[in-house]
C-alpha cells in the first residue's frame, strides 16, 4: 500500500487535490502481486504562466518511478503523470516476464500487465578509454563534442561519473560506487 507525502509549491493543498492524487496513483497498486510499502512523493506546482506542474517518485525495492508532467491544469498534470507511471511499470513488467520466461520460470504478475513492446534494438557499441578528469573539464568535453551527456572517471576518487544536460539548461552529476 502506497502512503503519500503530497507537497505544494505556490499552491495550497486542499483535501480536494489531495484525495484526486492519492485515489489517481493508488490505481497503480493493481500491478503488483503483493503491493509493495512504499512513499509515494507528490510535489505539485503552480506558477505565473497558469501552468501547473506534477511530480511523482515512488522509490520501491527493485524499481524507481519517476514521471513530471506539466499542463494548463492540475487534475490534468496528475492525470498524465499517472499514465506515464502506468506505462513505466507495464514495461518494467512486460520486460521481467520476458526474462523470466527466456529462463524457464514464471512471475506472480497479473496478466493484464502483460503487454508487448517493441523490441529494443542496440544499433551501435562504442567502447573508449574513461579520462581521468574532474567534472568541470568533463562538462566541458561533453559541450565540445556537442553530446548531452559524458562519461568520466574521476580523477580523485577513480570512480566512474557521469555529467549530462538538464532541461533547465543546467548540468547534473551522477556519481557511482
Amino acid at each position: 500500500m502506497f502512503k503519500y507525502n503530497i507537497r505544494g509549491e505556490n499552491i495550497e493543498v486542499t483535501d480536494a487535490i489531495r484525495a484526486y492524487a492519492e485515489k489517481k496513483i493508488s490505481k497503480l497498486e493493481k500491478y503488483f502481486a503483493d503491493v509493495p510499502t512504499a512513499i509515494a512523493h507528490v510535489n505539485l506546482k503552480v506558477y505565473t504562466e497558469k501552468t501547473a506542474k506534477v511530480e511523482v517518485t515512488i522509490p520501491l525495492p527493485y524499481l524507481v518511478l519517476r514521471a513530471e508532467e506539466t499542463s494548463i491544469d492540475l487534475y490534468g498534470s496528475i492525470d498524465l503523470v499517472v499514465d506515464k507511471l502506468e506505462r513505466q511499470v507495464r514495461k518494467y513488467k512486460t520486460k521481467i516476464n520476458r526474462k523470466s520466461r527466456e529462463k524457464g520460470f514464471d512471475l506472480l504478475v497479473p496478466e493484464q500487465v502483460v503487454e508487448e513492446e517493441e523490441g529494443i534494438e542496440i544499433v551501435r557499441t562504442k567502447q573508449f578509454e574513461l579520462k581521468p578528469m574532474d567534472s568541470e573539464e568533463a562538462v566541458l568535453q561533453m559541450n565540445m563534442l556537442g553530446h548531452s551527456f559524458f562519461v568520466f572517471e574521476d580523477a580523485e576518487t577513480e570512480e566512474t561519473n557521469i555529467v549530462y544536460r538538464r532541461k533547465d539548461g543546467k548540468y547534473g552529476l551522477i556519481e557511482t560506487n
